[in-house]
C-alpha cells in the first residue's frame, strides 16, 4: 500500500511541476526540494524497493550536479545560462527517488521528447531557436516513465547490469 501512495505522491508532484513550468518557466523550490527529501526519506525508511539509500543520496547529488555543470559549460561558451537551476533541482529529486542508475534513462527520455516538444513549442509560438522553452515537463515525463518501469520491475539500471 505504501508503494502505491508513494507513487501517487511522486506522480502528482511531477504533474504539478510540469504544469507550473509549462505556464511560468519556473519550478518552485518548495516542490523540487520536497521531491528530494521525499525520495531520500522514502528510500531510507519506507523500503519501497525503488533504490537503496546510498544510491538515492548519490542520485540526488549527481542529478543536480549534472545539469549544474552542463549549464556552467554552456555559460562559458555562450555567455548566458542555458538551463534553469529548477531543472537541476528537479533532476536531483528524481535521482533521490529512483537512484543514480536511472538518471541516464531519465535524461535520454527528457532530451528526445524535449527536442520534439521544443521544436513544436517554438513553431507554435513562432519563435526561432534563440528562444527558451520549458524543459521541466520533459524531465517530469522521464520521471513518470521511469517510475512506471520501476513499479512493474522492468530493469532500467543499464550501467550496473554490465
Amino acid at each position: 500500500m505504501i508503494e502505491i501512495i508513494s507513487a501517487i505522491v511522486v506522480v502528482c508532484s511531477l504533474v504539478v511541476l510540469a504544469w507550473i513550468d509549462f505556464k511560468t518557466f519556473q519550478l518552485p523550490d518548495a516542490l523540487t526540494i520536497f521531491l528530494s527529501f521525499y525520495g531520500l526519506l522514502a528510500n531510507g525508511f519506507l523500503n519501497l524497493g525503488w533504490t537503496d539509500i546510498s544510491s538515492s543520496l548519490i542520485g540526488c547529488v549527481s542529478g543536480y550536479l549534472s545539469l549544474y555543470l552542463l549549464d556552467l559549460a554552456y555559460l562559458k561558451i555562450k555567455k548566458h545560462h542555458g538551463i534553469g537551476m529548477g531543472d537541476a533541482k528537479l533532476l536531483a529529486g528524481l535521482g533521490a527517488c529512483f537512484g543514480w542508475q536511472t538518471l541516464p534513462f531519465i535524461l535520454i527520455i527528457a532530451s528526445v521528447t524535449g527536442l520534439l516538444g521544443g521544436y513544436i513549442w517554438l513553431k507554435v509560438h513562432q519563435q526561432d531557436t534563440s528562444h527558451a522553452f520549458p524543459f521541466g515537463p520533459f524531465i517530469a515525463l522521464g520521471g513518470i516513465i521511469t517510475l512506471t518501469w520501476l513499479v512493474f520491475n522492468i530493469p532500467i539500471n543499464l550501467i550496473s547490469r554490465y
